[in-house]
């Protein structure tokens, strides 16, 4: 091992590794070209993939994916007395039965939404209006920029509170004007102000402009137990398909419905349609792999074809070094170094490149709220990673033209012209 760091550190060894390098400039260039194209694609496209899987969680990652929305519709089939086209509706005493009974279940939010008129002085609009339970906030997170979101408090006093959208604040509030404590009429029931949160968030199912308590909306609307859809989502071990299905089981046998009738509960599975696109972020990123590392055995393998030319016109020197006494592991041990060599040189090229690659992504489509790419990168563990496949591979591919040299006995390599 001591002899192998000093001769790694000796002058002479890196004096013949660019001498062999320099007596052929060109060829040495074109011989790092797929190495460093191979490791080029494979920072590139796993930046990307990774700038894509950041847009995503920016989107959604406050949202518990492992969800599923329920509603009620119209029956398919007639069932115990009730004829086909009965109207389905769901109602608090369901959504408790499903959060209690169903196995895998973390949360079941009941929800409710219609539309109101709202005014503030002489500005107006409609706009949806929701009635929630502080719990939404932890299954869907808002963006609040001032102010608070529903409390428990809010629910059980049924106060007249709401919480806004940026949009209804930009249409009926001045520019900079405080909102928080001022009122605004909802279908001419004054509410206050308590909250305002950004535009953007993520919304499955139908659009929030305004949040108000639960209680107080079946109060106003005068909707008594009824819900208009539950948010019901899983543990993170659950499967949600299987949840889905218990679900709506359970919600037919409660409201007297046949149980293969398809058509009187809609649903939308987030869960499912979130593991689609996980599983396609994975595979495109197994992709990569493959794609770049096959790029690298190429550039490797273009190495070694090089290497064996580079040591056919070598023969005569490889030769006079085996007569005045080297060993053919001090032949094989040059030979490999100058493929590492080359290898890793090619590599550093590639990464760099890479970098600038994605710094450029990152410009052009990282910025601002809309980004496809967000923050397009590759940790120092991937990078450490395709180094050390590029020590291996080009270890290995030396060992080809290391093997080639020293198969030639000396006298033979003497008389090479």
């Amino acid at each position: 091992m001591t002899n192998m760091f000093k001769f790694l550190f000796e002058r002479d060894t890196w004096q013949e590794v660019y001498d062999s390098l320099s007596k052929n400039k060109l060829r040495s260039a074109l011989t790092m070209v797929g190495v460093w194209w191979g490791i080029l694609l494979l920072i590139g496209l796993l930046g990307s993939a990774k700038g894509l899987e950041n847009s995503f969680n920016r989107l959604f990652g406050s949202f518990a994916t492992n969800s599923v929305f329920v509603w009620g519709q119209s029956t398919s089939k007639p069932f115990k007395g009730f004829q086909e086209g009965k109207r389905v509706r769901l109602s608090l005493s369901d959504a408790k039965k499903v959060e209690e009974n169903i196995e895998g279940i973390e949360f079941v939010v009941p929800r409710n939404q219609n539309q109101g008129l709202v005014v503030r002085n002489f500005l107006s609009g409609t706009f949806s209006v929701n009635g929630d339970y502080p719990l939404l906030d932890k299954v869907q997170k808002k963006k609040m920029i001032h102010g608070r979101f529903i409390n428990q408090n809010d629910i059980d006093s049924k106060k007249k509170v709401a919480v806004i959208s940026e949009e209804i604040y930009k249409q009926l509030f001045e520019k900079d004007e405080e909102m928080i404590g001022q009122y605004i009429q909802i279908n001419s029931i004054n509410f206050k102000v308590i909250g305002m949160f950004a535009n953007g968030n993520v919304n499955m199912g139908p659009s929030s402009d305004i949040h108000m308590p639960f209680s107080t909306f079946q109060q106003i609307y005068n909707q008594g137990q009824e819900i208009g859809w539950m948010m019901i989502t899983g543990k993170p071990e659950a499967d949600i398909k299987q949840v889905e299905l218990d679900a709506k089981l359970l919600l037919k046998n409660l409201n007297k419905i046949h149980p293969e009738d398809k058509r009187a509960f809609g649903s939308f599975n987030l869960g499912k349609e979130f593991a689609k696109i996980t599983g396609f972020l994975k595979g495109m990123q197994f992709l990569t792999w493959f794609v770049g590392i096959a790029t690298l055995i190429a550039g490797v393998f273009a190495i070694g074809n090089i290497l064996l030319i580079t040591v056919k016109e070598r023969t005569k020197e490889i030769g006079v070094r085996r007569a005045l006494g080297a060993t053919p592991f001090e032949v094989k041990r040059q030979i490999v170094l100058e493929a590492v060599f080359i290898t890793i040189l090619a590599g550093l090229f590639g990464i760099i490149s890479g970098g600038w690659i994605l710094i450029l992504l990152d410009k052009a489509f990282g910025q601002g709220a809309e980004a496809v790419i967000v923050n397009a990168s590759v940790s120092i563990s991937v990078v450490f990673i395709a180094l050390i496949i590029l020590v291996i591979l080009g270890t290995l591919i030396g060992l080809i033209p290391a093997f080639k040299a020293t198969s030639i006995k000396p006298i033979e390599a003497l008389r090479e012209e």
